[in-house]
Parts: structure tokens; sequence; C-alpha cells
């Protein structure tokens, strides 16, 4: 008898999920997967208010993500044109780095033992070089940056250059801007333009 209801309830549960593949369910589901993978600009835009005000960027820039990972807020956002990447993290309470940091004198080797920090086996940073400081505007104010070249192992760019800032919130809370791309195809143009709207 109790192999007969196992066999009835596998019959039934059959028949509702075809029923349910028949009339768009297969369809409803792609949907809802591709929205939870690649939600809408609107919803990146609020998922990203946590690290800051991204809602005057340019429309040249796409937001990709906005999420937490490791104890860290990150909004990253894409120049659609170029592929350059623009990163802003938010550190919480393990900064990453400080204003003063980008200002020592000693920043590369700060770098490096940042970048050992948040290392990932996926991939490899090396012969991380500073070759230019500036200043760039962000949250309304003037942040200080060093551009950096770095060679990156386990993935097929390569060369990168790109340049790491910090500036501190309205709030007094340090977020780290970065923006990387091929070594041969970053713009500082690029980087002013996004960074400058970010609030």
């Amino acid at each position: 008898m109790g192999c007969l209801r196992n066999i009835i309830n596998a019959v039934i549960i059959t028949l509702a999920i075809v029923g349910f593949l028949s009339l768009g369910g297969r369809e409803w589901i792609q949907g809802w997967i591709q929205y939870w993978l690649n939600p809408p600009q609107e919803v990146m835009l609020e998922r990203a208010k946590k690290v800051g005000d991204f809602s005057e960027i340019n429309d040249e820039f796409e937001i990709e993500r906005a999420a937490g990972v490791m104890g860290y807020n990150a909004v990253i956002a894409e120049h659609k044109a170029t592929g350059q990447k623009m990163i802003v993290v938010d550190s919480g309470d393990k900064p990453i780095l400080t204003e003063e940091d980008i200002k020592s004198a000693d920043i590369e080797e700060k770098l490096r033992n940042s970048v050992k920090k948040v290392k990932y086996q996926a991939i490899s940073v090396n012969d991380l070089t500073v070759t230019k400081r500036g200043t760039l505007s962000s949250y309304g104010k003037s942040a200080p940056y060093v551009k950096f070249e770095a060679k990156v192992k386990k993935l097929p760019i390569g060369d990168v250059a790109g340049i790491i800032s910090v500036v501190k919130d309205s709030d007094g809370e340090d977020r780290v801007l970065v923006s990387v791309t091929e070594k041969d195809k970053y713009s500082q143009l690029i980087a002013d333009e996004f960074f400058k709207h970010v609030k």
C-alpha cells in the first residue's frame, strides 16, 4: 500500500512540475535568476547607498555590483566604452588604507601589504609600482591619489594601471577609491569623471 502511495505522489509531483513549466514557469524562473544576478540600475543604486550616492553618475558608466564581501561594502562600476573599472570600498571597522597612507613616502610598501591582506587565490598582484601622485574630487572633497602599474597573474589581462585614493565621506568614514584597467588603456579623465559625481 505504501509503494502505491509513493507512485501516486511521484505522478502528482511530475504533473505539477510539467504544468508549471508549460504555463511559463521556466521563463519566470529564468527571469527571477536573471534579476537576482543582474538587477536593474535602480536596484543597484539603492544597494550602493551603503557606500555613497551614485545617482548623479554619467550614463557612460554602469554599476555592475553593489555588495558586501568579507566585511567590506563595495560598489563596482564600469565605463561602458572602455571597460575601465571604478571601485568604491567602505572598509568599515577594518581600514585598508587611509589618506595619510596615500600621502606617505612608503606608499608602495603599504599598497603591497594591503594587497596581501585582500589577496584572492584567483588573482595575484606582483611588481606593483607607484608612478605618479595627484588629487581628484570625490564626496565633495579633494583627495590624494597615487597612480600605479602592476602585473596581475591568473587573469588574461596581465599588466594593469590605475589609481588608488582615500577620501572621507560626510560621516568621516574612509572610502577607498580605485580605478583600474589594462596598462595601455588607463584614462585619468574617465576616473575623474566618475569619482567627482560620487557623493
